[in-house]
């Protein structure tokens, strides 16, 4: 049901009035936030991390109390009605909060106790949302060893054990693929024609179109509050697709992206999108050779142009990188047959492909699919069962030691040592590759300048906001200037200003002949690779461009398929050929 074919209940399930939360010296983590969220709708609580969204959350559940202002749920303030509120509402949090090592059914029956459901309605609510979330067949199954999408389910049956007037997500996307996410959306959408009303926190700021009203944070400030079109509409006729490019997109995106009057650009594939300032002549001076057509914007173009604007085109760690075009044209990464089992578990078999130098490869898949265990044996940090994986020109069985010395790794997960310091960590790394004497410390205070770490070296990176942390990461990644680039879900949950400077460094590293294996979950980021591997129950079931893969899954009721509509046609696909 559309959002527009639900029943509306206009009654005002929370209030907030001029809110405000500090926690110590720091700037306020709520400033002044007022608004209000209604019953049968989603409201969005939008923005990156660090905005003040789960701080939010947590004023409305009960479990903190504003410094100022007001802050009413269901008719009751926290102070004084913190547990008749926690008795009307569902709450998700945003960090995955049952017992992995209890069973599915054992997290249903622990959380039925704690919302004291009654054992007379137990067995119907436990098949209801067992159905609901389709966890039927793994109820035996220990929450530990469920996908993320799975686990992410569970938590939803848990909020979901007595019918709150008002649920409570704080971030359930993050990190869950997209077929995944959409499966939680059809799940709310449901809710919300009973009359319930949902507040969805996100990062990702595509859900943010889908939601009734949207609340759109950033830096502990209310930015925006309206339905997601209001918003949109502000860069109506300001957003074009470059098509035909002649020549390496990078460079000309590069270029484009320092012209006056443009206030943001990404890769689409083939094509190059961008956001104008207030029209388009003159703009286009360095894509002559390109063809210029309006396209319809999205709410991540009108925030980006609410903040200023991207970072420009240039990257001073790309000027400062040493051309590898140069060198031989064989494949810098290489998978042959690769293939790794966990006792009777294939979590990858015969995965194949080469990366040619100076490209961007993708790997994609749902969570679980074995896109991670793949990525882990071209990094040389898990031995394959069978097949070959080489990194510039290594094999990674015999020669590991040199392979790790050819690549920089930045982690899903944070992957420093928060304990050391931003200092300590670029002077581990450094010498860890191998760096000494003044190529050590030129190469330490480029990366940080080039990061803006000045100012935080002494701080322990634990402490760091997460922008500054991905940042540190990638220095650390690339501080001796790697062949190869392994990322694994490099922008999760930063601020779309960060990712576009993530994605200008990357872009330029590639031209100069850098080769980079990524994996995301954000399908607008895997448009800027050169080919994509998607992966699914261990092996792989499609490779090609962006472009190819969009147009495979092409039909009469959706010719132009965004890059989600292909991943999401594709595993289904594979999902009825293995079916039949």
């Amino acid at each position: 049901m559309s959002a527009a074919e639900r029943p509306r209940d206009t009654a005002e399930l929370v209030h907030l009035k001029d809110v405000t939360k500090r926690f110590g010296e720091a700037k306020p983590a709520l400033d002044t936030i007022s608004a209000s969220i209604r019953g049968s709708e989603i409201t969005g609580l939008v923005g990156p991390d660090g905005a003040g969204k789960t701080t939010l959350i947590r004023l409305m559940t009960g479990l903190m109390l504003p410094e100022g202002g007001t802050v009413k749920v269901l008719g009751f303030e926290p102070r004084d009605g913190s547990a008749a509120i926690q008795a009307s509402i569902g709450y998700m949090p945003q960090r995955f909060g049952l017992y992995e090592d209890l069973s599915v059914q054992e997290n249903l029956d622990l959380y039925a106790d704690l919302r004291g459901l009654p054992k007379s309605e137990r067995a119907a609510t436990f098949d209801e949302l067992l159905t609901f979330t389709d966890l039927k067949r793994f109820t035996g199954r220990l929450a530990g060893r469920l996908s993320g999408g799975m686990k992410q389910k569970l938590g939803l049956a848990c909020a979901l054990l007595k019918k709150p007037r008002l649920l409570l997500l704080d971030e359930p996307g993050v990190g869950v693929d997209p077929i995944s996410r959409r499966d939680l959306w059809k799940m709310v959408e449901n809710l919300t024609a009973e009359g319930i009303g949902v507040v969805w926190s996100t990062a990702y700021l595509d859900e943010a179109e889908a939601c009734d009203r949207v609340l759109l944070m950033n830096e502990g400030k209310l930015l925006f509050s309206g339905e997601p079109k209001d918003l949109t509409g502000q860069v109506k006729d300001r957003v074009f697709r470059l098509t035909g490019v002649s020549g390496r997109r990078r460079q000309l995106l590069a270029k484009l992206l320092d012209e006056d009057g443009v206030i943001d650009g990404v890769i689409q594939g083939e094509a190059i999108r961008l956001v104008t300032a207030t029209g388009h002549d003159g703009v286009f001076a360095a894509a002559t050779n390109a063809n210029v057509s309006p396209t319809e914007p999205r709410f991540e173009d009108a925030f980006v142009d609410m903040l200023g604007g991207g970072p420009g085109g240039r990257s001073r760690l790309a000027e400062a990188q040493q051309p590898l075009t140069g060198k031989d044209d064989k494949p810098v990464i290489v998978a042959n047959g690769l293939t790794k089992r966990f006792g009777d578990f294939t979590a990858a078999d015969d995965i194949t492909f080469d990366i040619p130098r100076g490209q961007i490869f993708g790997l994609l898949g749902p969570n679980g699919a074995g896109k991670s265990t793949t990525f882990k044996m071209l990094c040389g940090l898990l031995k394959p069962t069978s097949g070959e994986g080489r990194v510039a020109g290594f094999d990674l069985r015999r020669d590991a030691a040199q392979a790790r010395n050819r690549l920089g790794y930045m982690a899903q997960k944070f992957s420093l040592y928060g304990d050391l310091s931003v200092a300590q960590n670029l002077d581990f790394f450094a010498g860890v590759y191998g760096l000494s004497g003044q190529r050590k410390r030129e190469r330490t205070q480029l990366m940080t300048s080039i990061f803006d770490l000045q100012s935080r070296l002494a701080m322990s990176a634990k402490d760091l906001p997460l922008g500054l942390k991905q940042r540190l990461a990638l220095a650390c990644a690339v501080m001796h200037e790697p062949e190869a680039l392994f990322l694994d879900e490099p922008t999760s949950g930063v601020d779309p200003i960060t990712r576009r400077e993530f994605w200008t460094h990357i872009n330029g590293l590639v031209e100069k002949g850098v080769t980079v294996l990524v994996t995301t979950h954000f399908m607008d980021e895997a448009e800027y690779c050169d080919r994509i591997s998607l992966i699914y129950r261990g092996r792989s079931i499609a490779l090609g461009t962006p472009d190819e893969l969009k147009a495979r899954s092409s039909n009469a009721d959706n010719p132009d398929p965004t890059m989600e509509d292909a991943f999401i046609a594709l595993v289904q696909a594979s999902q009825e050929r293995i079916a039949a």
